[in-house]
């Protein structure tokens, strides 16, 4: 039996450009190194490409 506590989980900030926790749970899978700004760039990106081609 461990003599620590229990620690909690940490609660999962919305997305800042689409309020998705969803997408901001994506982007923390995505991101490597800590680069946390690249991996929004990736999925921004992404995300635009297939509604560009409609418009």
């Amino acid at each position: 039996m461990p003599r620590r506590r229990v620690i909690g989980q940490r609660k999962i900030l919305p997305d800042p450009k689409f309020g998705s926790e969803l997408l901001a749970k994506f982007v923390n899978i995505l991101m490597v190194d800590g680069k946390k700004s690249t991996a929004e760039s990736i999925v921004y990106s992404a995300l635009e490409t297939p509604g560009s081609a409609f418009w």
